[in-house]
């Protein structure tokens, strides 16, 4: 139903959290307000997970999302170099797309809507809205990984850009889509895939 409209170059899909987002300060930041870690613990949303599952805290880790994507998304920080690639592309004539998968309310704790606080973060840093990086209507946070390679395939994806190789490397992931892995601490070298380990290597691949 896009491939009509468009007048444009390519069409980019971008994943959103641990994408776009980079949340390894806020995690640390909040796991320290609650005195759940040691301070000299690497900041890291990885080093949070991994020692609160360690000290048995598996329960307390989910809830902690749930707060973190929720009433804290405001605090999480963009991944460097990533907003230039969306203004680059906009310049250029190519259509951006955010796809993510992404629960509507958290598991564990209190039910904030997820998907609110995601969009409102796009309209903080001026991403979305008019005359910005990125339309209004092409942001997607679909509730399952079955809806968001559908809403890949549905909007005719050139290029999709992941930080996860087995959510690229799905079974129905769509085939005419070129999958790009964004590998930020550089931890999948063996994965055969397209990989940028920061934006700036991404831009260059596409300018």
């Amino acid at each position: 139903e896009y491939k009509d409209k468009r007048k444009s170059r390519m069409i980019i899909g971008v994943d959103f959290d641990n994408t776009i987002v980079c949340y390894d300060g806020i995690f640390y930041g909040v796991a320290l307000e609650k005195s759940l870690i040691p301070p000299d613990l690497h900041v890291s949303k990885g080093s949070v997970r991994d020692y609160l599952r360690q000290s048995g805290k598996e329960d307390i880790w989910t809830e902690m999302q749930g707060y973190v994507y929720g009433p804290r998304m405001v605090d999480a920080s963009p991944f460097p170099g990533v907003f230039d690639f969306f203004s680059r592309c906009r310049d250029r004539g190519d259509s951006v797309f955010i796809i993510s998968h992404r629960t509507r309310y958290p598991f564990l704790g209190e039910q904030y809507d997820l998907h609110e606080s995601a969009l409102a973060w796009l309209k903080q840093h001026r991403v979305t809205g008019n005359g910005r990086m990125i339309p209004d209507g092409n942001a997607f946070f679909e509730l399952t990984k079955l809806e968001k390679l559908k809403r890949i395939e549905k909007i005719g994806c050139d290029y999709f850009i992941d930080d996860l190789p087995e959510f690229l490397n799905e079974p129905d992931f769509p085939v005419n889509t070129k999958k790009v892995l964004f590998d930020p601490n550089g931890q999948y070298q063996q994965v055969e895939l397209l990989r940028g380990k920061s934006w700036q290597e991404i831009q260059d691949m596409f300018f």
